[in-house]
């Protein structure tokens, strides 16, 4: 998963870059989350552009977006976390579990 994002022109983290921000792919046990986070400059910069307290929502919402039809694109199952915050790819056995059988 990481390998594709990278390949689209993603800029994936590693799991030594803690507290840095991107976008970053974390194994669960349904899948992976996926998860962006801005930097404190975009954040400064956003909000002084726009006004805005929370200047990193529609950035956080295009990302997504990308994400999500990239893989989906792949033929990956997606949808967003529990909470709405992180987008989650199932794995193959989970999105087969949710498809309904005719």
């Amino acid at each position: 998963m990481s390998s594709a994002l990278s390949r689209a022109g993603f800029h994936v983290l590693g799991d030594a870059d803690t507290g840095v921000p991107g976008l970053r792919v974390v194994e669960v046990a349904t899948g992976a989350v996926v998860s962006w986070a801005a930097s404190d400059e975009f954040i400064s910069l956003a909000r002084h552009r726009g006004g805005r307290a929370a200047g990193d929502d529609s950035m956080k919402v295009i990302v997504q977006a990308a994400v999500s039809g990239l893989l989906a694109q792949l033929g990956h199952t997606v949808t967003t976390t529990s909470d709405g915050s992180d987008l989650l790819v199932l794995a193959d056995a989970v999105a087969a579990a949710q498809t309904p059988r005719s």
